[in-house]
C-alpha cells in the first residue's frame, strides 16, 4: 500500500493513540475533552492515564479493554472509545465498561457510596440505526433521568456519543472549538494544508503528530498496517450490515470474524469490531 495522504486518520488504531494516547500528549486530550462534558464537569485541568485493561472482582467476571483510560484531578473517571465501524450492542457495551470505574469506587469497611463521576465517551464513525431520521444531532448526553419529571437522577454516570458522520459543516462555517475538532476528527486524512480556521495552538500540534511524512520508517509501516487493518474492519462490518438487516447477520459476523481471524488480525480486534465475545472468536 502507498500512503499518499498527508496526515493520519484518527479513526485507525495508531491515529488515534498518536493524538490522544500519550501522556506528553494529553494537553489535546484534556482540550478535546473540555469540548464535549457538560457545564456542570467544569474544566478538566490535568489527565492521568490509567491501565486500559480491566479485570472482574472475581475470576469468573469478564474483563474490559478500553481504548484510553484516565481520571482527572478530582478523581472522576474518563473512558474515551473510537469506534470505527457500526457494533450491534455498542451502547450495552458502553454500560458495561462503565461499571467497571463505578465498582472500582468501593471501599472496604465503612463507606458512604459517595462517588466520583464516570463519563463514558464514545467517538463514532457511524449513525446509530435508531438515530437515521434526525441528521442533526452529533453530540449526545445521555445521563439516568426520571422520565415524568425530566430531572436527572445523578450526574455521577454520563453517557457521550458523537455521530461524527453527521457533521457536515463546511472549514467556513466552523465556529466553536467542538466545531473544529469534529472537522479535524473527520477530515484530517483529507487535508492537504493547515487551514486558517485551524491555526491554535493545540491544532496545530494535531497536525505536527499527524504528519507521516516526519515518522520513521518504523512508524510509516506500523500506521499502514493500522490503516489496512482499519480498512478492511469497516468494510466488513458495514458490508454485514447492509446484507444482514434480519436474520443471518449473526452467521454473517461469524463468517467475517473467521476471515479476519485467518488474515492474521487479533483476537481483541476482531470482537472489538465485530462484536463478537473474544472467547468465540478464539474458537473459530
Amino acid at each position: 500500500m502507498l500512503l499518499k495522504d498527508r496526515y493520519i486518520n484518527p479513526f485507525t488504531d495508531f491515529g488515534f493513540k498518536k493524538i490522544f494516547g500519550s501522556e506528553v500528549n494529553k494537553d489535546l486530550l484534556i482540550a478535546f475533552l473540555n469540548t464535549l462534558l457538560p457545564l456542570e464537569a467544569g474544566t478538566v485541568s490535568d489527565l492521568s492515564f490509567l491501565p486500559n485493561e480491566q479485570v472482574g472482582r472475581s475470576e469468573y467476571d469478564r474483563r474490559a479493554i478500553f481504548d484510553l483510560y484516565c481520571d482527572n484531578e478530582k478523581g472522576e473517571k474518563f473512558i474515551v472509545e473510537m469506534q470505527r465501524a457500526k457494533q450491534n450492542y455498542f451502547k450495552d457495551r458502553s454500560i458495561f465498561y462503565a461499571t467497571f470505574p463505578v465498582q472500582q469506587q468501593a471501599q472496604s469497611g465503612s463507606w458512604n457510596f459517595c462517588l466520583k463521576a464516570v463519563y463514558m465517551v464514545g467517538i463514532l464513525d457511524f449513525v446509530f440505526d435508531e438515530d437515521k431520521a434526525d441528521n442533526e444531532v452529533v453530540h449526545h448526553e445521555i445521563k439516568l433521568v426520571d422520565r415524568s419529571t425530566g430531572a436527572v437522577l445523578s450526574d455521577k454516570l454520563t453517557f457521550i456519543y458523537l455521530e461524527l458522520p453527521k457533521f457536515t459543516k463546511t472549514i467556513d462555517e466552523l465556529v466553536t472549538d467542538f466545531d473544529k475538532w469534529c472537522f479535524l476528527l473527520r477530515h484530517l486524512p483529507e487535508l492537504t494544508d493547515r487551514p486558517a480556521r485551524l491555526q491554535e495552538k493545540v491544532f496545530l500540534k494535531v497536525f505536527e503528530l499527524a504528519e507521516i511524512a516526519k515518522y520513521s520508517s518504523v512508524e510509516a509501516a506500523a500506521y499502514e498496517e493500522s490503516l489496512k487493518v482499519y480498512r478492511d474492519l469497516k468494510n466488513v462490518v458495514d458490508i454485514a450490515y447492509d446484507e444482514g438487516k434480519a436474520e443471518g447477520i449473526q452467521q454473517k459476523a461469524l463468517e467475517d470474524a473467521k476471515k479476519l481471524k485467518d488474515a492474521g488480525v487479533d483476537l481483541e480486534t476482531i470482537s472489538r469490531c465485530i462484536g463478537l465475545p473474544i472467547a468465540l472468536v478464539a474458537k473459530l
